[in-house]
């Protein structure tokens, strides 16, 4: 099935556009696991079977499991979301961008080692940096950092190219338009620049977005979904993970899970008033 297809099914399925972000970080673990690295699983299988039926995907970032020596523990944890969570796509969150046999490399690493549906890439060493993603693995997703949540993104994306364009404007038409060869590609847009978002949607009416940055980073859900309006996955991470400190993390992480469903939901359902 092609990643499109996959997440599509589990929006519907589980009547979410929540994505939740799996960065765990040793030292938040709740005891008696705090500081151990090799709970990193435990951890975030847990996580995974309180809130499967509340999302639309997971989405692991390899640099909290790599810094650790818990690549293993990761993969068993793709795993595992494939088994309790049936049909909800697993996108790693690598960020990965370079050319050529090391593109290649780190296709295989994110799709036949890990197992991911979907990848995060930066588009920053053109097209030929996409092809590896997209000529090996035509069912897979990309999303391509294209109008990001960090301050520092103004430092390029915001630039203006010769004719007025902006960096971050040519990423959405390129990756909308001849990067999207095989109608997998989406696009990272930050949810606390809305109006970026609505410019990308403009340019890219039918790329996925997936938007971090509400949740912990402070962006504004409602301004979030009248931007983005269709297609989009909000991801939170941190104020789902540790919701809670203690015993009931898993508890609290659905709970918080389910809010944030919920409140998703409810500003999509204002779009039509």
């Amino acid at each position: 099935m092609k990643f499109t297809d996959q997440l599509q099914q589990a929006v519907a399925a589980n009547s979410s556009a929540l994505c939740i972000g799996l960065d765990p970080e040793p030292q938040r673990l709740p005891a008696p696991w705090t500081h151990d690295a090799t709970r990193l699983f435990d951890f975030c299988a847990a996580i995974v079977d309180a809130t499967a039926d509340l999302v639309c995907a997971y989405k692991p970032q390899i640099a909290h499991f790599a810094a650790v020596g818990a690549e293993p523990q990761l993969e068993k944890l793709v795993q595992h979301i494939h088994r309790s969570a049936p049909g909800v796509p697993v996108i790693l969150d690598a960020k990965r961008g370079d050319i050529g046999s090391t593109a290649r490399h780190y296709a295989r690493e994110a799709f036949e080692r890990y197992g991911a549906d979907a990848l995060t890439v930066s588009p920053f060493m053109g097209a030929d940096s996409l092809e590896p993603y997209l000529d090996g693995y035509a069912e897979r997703g990309l999303f391509v950092l294209c109008r990001t949540s960090n301050p520092g993104g103004e430092d390029l994306q915001a630039l203006r190219l010769e004719g007025g364009e902006r960096v971050f404007e040519r990423v959405a038409r390129l990756a909308g338009g001849p990067w999207n060869r095989n109608g997998q590609v989406g696009l990272v847009v930050g949810a606390t620049r809305p109006d970026d978002i609505a410019v990308v949607r403009s340019i890219a009416p039918d790329a996925p977005l997936l938007i971090p940055g509400v949740g912990a980073q402070g962006g504004d859900l409602d301004a979030t979904v009248r931007a983005a309006r269709h297609r989009f996955l909000i991801n939170a991470s941190r104020s789902v993970l540790y919701a809670s400190g203690g015993a009931d993390y898993a508890n609290a992480a659905r709970d918080e899970a389910r809010r944030l469903r919920d409140a998703i939901a409810e500003c999509v359902g204002a779009l039509d008033d």
